[in-house]
C-alpha cells in the first residue's frame, strides 16, 4: 500500500469516483452510433430543462432506453458484486472466497434455466433467476443455522454442497432443452451479459441493490470486528454472529439481484476487493467504498470492450475470465514475493 494510500484514503476514492465519472461520460459516447460526450450531457440535461438540444426522436430513443439503461446497469452490477466478495472475505476471513461462494450465482442459473425451459419472456427469466438465487442462499443459512460445530466452516461446507447441487440442476436443463434455441438461450444466459438491457431489468435490480449496498455501507465498520474472534467481538459490544449472518443477507441480496439480471459474470467479486485492498488498506470504512467504485468502472471498460471488440458481441463472463485470471495470478506470486 503506498504512502497516499495510508494518509489520505479518502482521495484515493475520490479519484476513483472521478474515474468512474470518467468511464461513463466515454462509456454514453461510444457505440455503433456514436453520441459526443457534449451531446450526451445535453441529453441528459434535457430531460431537466425541456427543449434544451435538438435531438431526433431516434437520437433519445437510443440513448435513453438502450445505452443509458445498460451502463446504469452495468455500474450497479459491477459495484454490487465487488462489495459482496469484498464483504464475504472478511466475513469468512478468506482472500478466495466470491459473491458466488454461498450457491447465489448457481441458484441463480438454475432459475434461469428452468425459465428459460418453460418458454418464459425475459422479465419472468429474471424474476426466477433473482428467487432462486435467494432460496439457494436461504438453503444454506438454514442448515449451517441448525448444524453444530464451527459455524463458518459448517456455512462453508453447505454453501459448496448447495453450490453443486443447482450445478447438477443447470447440466439436466441442458440436458433436456430442445438443442435448436432453448440450449443455446441458456448457454448464452450462462456466459453472462448485458446485450439487450432494458429499463425494466434495471427497475428490477435497483430497488434491492440499493437495499443491500445500503446495509452494507452501513455495517462496514463493524465488517473490521468480524476479522477477530467473536469473544473479542462480544467484548467490543458486537455480536459476531448475527453481524456475520446480517453481512451474509444483504451481500446475498445484491449477488442475487446482480446475477438475476447479467447472467454469471465471475472474477469481478474475486479481483477487484484485491486491487482495492491495496489502494486504500483493509479497513471496510474505505475499503467497500474503494471495492464498488473500482468494481463499476472495471466492469464498465470491460462491458465497452465486450460490445465494441468485435462486429458481434462477446459475451462479458468471457472477457472477465481472460481479464480477472492473469490479473489474480500476478496478484499471488507479487504477494508471494512480498
Amino acid at each position: 500500500m503506498t504512502a497516499l494510500a495510508r494518509r489520505h484514503p479518502g482521495r484515493i476514492i475520490a479519484l476513483l469516483g472521478a474515474l468512474l465519472v470518467a468511464c461513463v461520460l466515454i462509456s454514453l459516447a461510444l457505440g455503433r452510433y456514436p453520441i459526443g460526450p457534449a451531446d450526451a450531457l445535453e441529453l441528459l440535461a434535457s430531460r431537466v430543462v425541456p427543449g434544451l438540444g435538438d435531438f431526433s426522436a431516434q437520437q433519445e430513443t437510443l440513448f435513453f432506453n438502450v445505452r443509458l439503461p445498460r451502463i446504469l446497469l452495468v455500474i450497479l452490477v459491477g459495484a454490487s458484486l465487488s462489495a459482496a466478495g469484498a464483504a464475504f472475505q472478511g466475513i469468512f476471513q478468506n482472500p478466495l472466497v466470491s459473491p458466488d461462494f454461498l450457491g447465489a450465482s448457481q441458484g441463480a442459473a438454475f432459475g434461469a434455466c428452468w425459465a428459460i425451459l418453460t418458454g418464459a419472456g425475459s422479465l419472468a427469466i429474471s424474476g426466477s433467476a433473482f428467487a432462486v438465487s435467494l432460496a439457494a442462499v436461504g438453503i444454506v443459512l438454514l442448515v449451517s443455522s441448525r448444524a453444530r460445530g464451527n459455524r463458518i466452516l459448517v456455512t462453508v461446507l453447505a454453501g459448496i454442497m448447495v453450490k453443486s447441487l443447482f450445478e447438477s440442476g443447470v447440466s439436466y436443463t441442458k440436458l433436456v432443452a430442445d438443442p435448436s434455441n432453448q440450449l443455446q438461450a441458456i448457454t448464452f444466459w450462462l456466459l453472462g451479459s448485458f446485450n439487450g438491457a432494458k429499463v425494466a431489468d434495471l427497475a428490477l435490480a435497483a430497488g434491492p441493490i440499493a437495499i443491500g449496498l445500503a446495509g452494507l455501507m452501513a455495517m462496514r465498520w463493524r465488517l473490521n470486528v468480524l476479522t477477530m474472534s467473536d469473544d473479542e467481538a462480544l467484548s467490543m459490544g458486537v455480536n459476531a454472529p448475527r453481524v456475520r449472518a446480517v453481512a451474509v443477507l444483504f451481500s446475498a441480496l445484491v449477488t442475487a439481484a446482480s446475477v438475476a439480471v447479467s447472467g454469471l459474470i465471475g472474477w469481478v467479486g474475486l479481483v477487484v476487493p484485491h486491487l482495492a485492498r491495496g489502494l486504500v488498506g483493509s479497513d471496510y470504512r474505505h475499503l467497500l467504498p474503494a471495492s464498488m467504485l473500482a468494481g463499476a468502472t472495471f466492469l464498465l471498460v470491460v462491458d465497452d470492450i465486450a460490445r465494441l471488440a468485435l462486429t458481434a458481441e462477446i459475451p462479458i463472463g468471457i472477457l472477465t475470465s481472460v481479464v480477472g485470471a492473469p490479473f489474480f495470478l500476478w496478484l499471488i506470486v507479487k504477494r508471494g514475493r512480498g
